[in-house]
């Protein structure tokens, strides 16, 4: 909406849709209301709580249509609810309790949240977002490095001339700088997908004490484990306080934040290389680079990517560095701070969708990369001297140095001049003679 105070629900609201059942308030709602259920169902099977019968197959049908049945306007009743209690948790159990109201289980209404504290339902709630936006974030990941390794295929013996520090260096291509950047971003991608997703289901803090109170002979780890890894495909944490202490919150946090400052030096590079003229930009009907210079192609999505990747890292630091803290078993800062998950999802996804349409946009002008590679022969000073260095040349680099260092005029002759008149065997200064910039790229894999 043009009204909306953050982009992320406005201007790029088609972006980000995908993430809104992911980790809007609605969904935090609708993952509290599975996790209450399936904890109450999980009771009715326990034969050790007597008072709590095991359910019927139109009873068990009845609590899974409740699930499958919530909708935003199911949600939007126990924000109603909420208004008097106050309390975003209590106000999904008394929703659920009307939901059984009147039914042959209402008799069951006490054990909906039986023994648990919010935290309970809130830590599985808020993995199962994370779960559930990670789907969503990982692939497209997934999609910029396979973009990149075609780049490495179709480039891969494409010369181009490389730059340290900015300045003229030995000769790479074109793909394998693109593989630099797709091997980084997948050892990335691995350790995101890779981390546990943890989850307690213990009490108060972290005891069970009030399970024990009730039935002490419930063996409510196993139980709790069951709900946790086998029902909800999280990883059970069984020692917290009150919350799951969020570790691993912030591994998941930072390695995207490590993806995303990878992907941040893959921007730059690229609008560097555009600044170059090695990629021109293929052209967009009816779109406009400059307001006042029609001549103008920006590499905008790689801006744009950039400044997106910057706000999402901007949270995630902040996450990963808040959430593994909390004052003796619990205070309460965790909670307003998790709330803003999505966001930096959301900027991330938005980043890389807009890398993905700037890959898209990318042309090889290869006259350019061939132009820069024969105004350089100051780069095979390089092999030269290594060559005399094998030989027992005295001093090649300092003479190297001398020939080339800050002489704008050096160029094939000067070079092969130079070899000719060096005391070395044929084959090697064969070998010399055969360089070029062109074709000094060492082994590419």
């Amino acid at each position: 909406m043009i009204t909306s105070i953050s982009p992320i629900d406005g201007r790029y609201a088609s972006k980000t849709d995908s993430l809104v059942n992911c980790f809007s308030e609605y969904a935090l709602i609708r993952n509290r209301v599975i996790v209450e259920i399936y904890w109450l169902k999980a009771l009715t099977k326990e034969v050790g709580i007597k008072q709590c019968r095991v359910l019927s197959g139109g009873e068990e049908a009845l609590l899974d249509s409740i699930i499958t049945g919530f909708d935003i306007s199911e949600a939007e009743k126990i924000k109603e609810i909420e208004k008097t209690t106050n309390h975003d948790v209590k106000a999904v159990e008394y929703y659920l309790k009307d939901q059984i109201s009147g039914t042959s289980i209402e008799e069951l209404s006490e054990f909906i949240h039986f023994a648990c504290t919010s935290e309970d339902i809130n830590n599985l709630a808020h993995a199962m977002m994370l779960k559930d936006g990670l789907s969503e974030i990982l692939p497209i990941q997934q999609d910029i490095i396979e973009k990149l390794q075609e780049f490495y295929k179709e480039w891969k013996d494409v010369p181009m001339l490389a730059r340290t520090h900015g300045q003229t260096a030995s000769p790479t291509t074109v793909g394998k700088e693109m593989i630099v950047f797709a091997d980084r971003l997948q050892r990335q991608n691995n350790q995101i997908s890779n981390i546990k997703l943890l989850g307690k289901m213990n009490g108060a803090v972290g005891n069970f004490n009030a399970h024990l109170a009730a039935y002490p002979d419930v063996d409510w780890v196993n139980l709790s484990k069951d709900i946790i890894e086998n029902q909800l495909g999280l990883t059970q944490n069984l020692y917290t306080t009150q919350i799951e202490p969020h570790d691993y919150m912030a591994e998941i946090f930072d390695a995207i934040s490590r993806f995303n400052t990878i992907l941040i030096d893959l921007n730059r590079d690229i609008w560097t290389y555009i600044s170059m003229a090695y990629f021109g930009q293929k052209t967009i009907a009816g779109e406009v680079g400059s307001s006042t210079m029609p001549h103008k192609v920006n590499p905008i999505d790689f801006e744009n990517s950039e400044g997106n990747l910057g706000l999402a890292n901007a949270i995630f630091n902040h996450l990963s560095a808040k959430l593994p803290i909390s004052r003796l078993q619990r205070d309460l800062t965790d909670s307003t701070v998790l709330r803003n998950m999505g966001v930096g999802f959301g900027y991330s996804l938005i980043a890389y969708l807009s890398t993905l349409k700037g890959f898209g946009k990318l042309k090889l002008n290869n006259h350019i990369l061939e132009k820069d590679l024969d105004n350089a022969w100051e780069v095979l000073a390089e092999p030269v001297q290594t060559i005399m260095r094998k030989h027992g040349i005295e001093k090649p680099y300092e003479k190297l140095k001398e020939l080339t260092r800050g002489n704008e005029g050096i160029n094939e002759k000067i070079i092969n001049d130079f070899v000719n008149s060096l005391n070395l065997p044929e084959e090697d200064k064969k070998v010399l003679l055969g360089l070029k910039p062109s074709n000094y790229i060492g082994k590419i894999i």
